[in-house]
């Protein structure tokens, strides 16, 4: 049998070792040049991003704008974004340790919790100047303030370019490329905004758009606390439907069953699995196949690249399909306890 397509009971088919190898370090090399090209498109929209967000910062202050100063706050939300999806880029390069077996992908789910708390305190700050200038109407510069929304505009759709071509492939990518078509469609918000008030002279809807604005960054804010949750309490990522995950496992060729299987994500662009694979009687011998079988479609069809698969035998004491972990006291000679909870015959 060779590693995996699917025919049959629904294997993959695959290549030769050999083969495999070859192709494997092609795709590494593949990869680390995919790497600079998307690390040169973050840098040149990070710098556009953050040339906009002083801009629109001193503009805000200068023309009394609040809607300036709250887009200057999705500004600065898009910018830690792109920051952050650079930074992951840059932590998967950091080796591993003997105290840190998964490096530094971590941290960016720390910069995600400290970046969500933040962009929440400046909402409510923004709201409650919004409030006080929905009651107290202020004169603001309209003319110069659609000016400089307009620069924030272009430099927007310039950095959302840069971010394109690599946004279908890499879901890295496209998150960062939504965070800045956000920011245009805000800025398209405060240029309409400035464009009413220099004809009309009603200043309270710069209250009005600073309050739209602040609502998305709100649900900004809101979406990235509860995805760095999930992520630090070790959820299924939202991309995986899990019963699908283990529907499409068990149709490989000699898979019995799966069982005591894990999901979670380490950062938010990679996704590991472990499980324990019932291998039937007839595939005994050829165990590595099967599991090789696995890992090229959970690669393929879940983008999950980091498995520890265990394969056991039908006459395995089987488990539930999610294991329900348990508290367990360390033996009393010090050393570490590798009961499992099944046992092998």
């Amino acid at each position: 049998m060779q590693p995996t397509e699917k025919i049959g009971k629904g294997v993959y088919t695959g290549m030769p070792a050999d083969d495999h190898h070859q192709h494997q370090g092609e795709a590494e090399a593949s990869h680390g040049q995919l790497d600079q090209r998307i690390t040169r498109g973050f840098i040149i929209a990070i710098g556009l991003t953050a040339v906009t967000l002083v801009a629109e910062l001193i503009g805000g202050f200068w023309t009394n704008s609040l809607a300036l100063l709250s887009d200057a706050a999705h500004v600065f939300m898009d910018l830690f974004a792109l920051a952050l999806s650079l930074a992951a880029i840059r932590l998967a390069r950091f080796p591993a340790s003997d105290t840190r077996t998964y490096g530094w992908h971590r941290a960016e789910i720390f910069a995600s919790l400290i970046n969500g708390s933040t962009l929440l305190l400046i909402a409510c700050g923004i709201l409650w100047e919004a409030w006080g200038r929905m009651l107290h109407p202020e004169a603001v510069k309209s003319k110069e303030m659609f000016i400089i929304a307009v620069i924030g505009l272009v430099m927007n759709l310039i950095a959302a370019s840069r971010l394109h071509a690599h946004s279908h492939d890499d879901l890295n990518v496209r998150s960062a490329f939504l965070h800045v078509i956000g920011d245009a469609i805000a800025s398209v918000g405060v240029i309409i905004g400035g464009a009413i008030m220099y004809y009309t002279g009603w200043y309270v809807l710069d209250a009005l758009v600073s309050m739209a604005i602040v609502v998305i960054i709100g649900f900004g804010a809101l979406r990235i606390l509860r995805e760095a949750s999930h992520i630090l309490l070790e959820g299924v990522p939202r991309h995986v439907d899990i019963n699908l995950l283990v529907e499409k496992m068990r149709a490989v060729e000699g898979v019995n069953d799966i069982h005591h299987l894990h999901v979670w994500s380490i950062c938010s662009h990679i996704t590991a699995l472990s499980a324990h694979i019932d291998v039937e009687a007839d595939y005994r011998l050829r165990q590595g196949e099967v599991v090789g079988a696995l890992e090229l479609l959970l690669a393929h069809d879940f983008h999950i690249t980091h498995t520890t698969l265990q394969g056991e035998c039908s006459s395995c004491m089987t488990g539930p399909v999610i294991q329900q972990l348990q508290h367990r006291a360390r033996s009393s000679s010090g050393g570490h306890d590798h009961d499992s909870g099944h046992h092998h015959h």
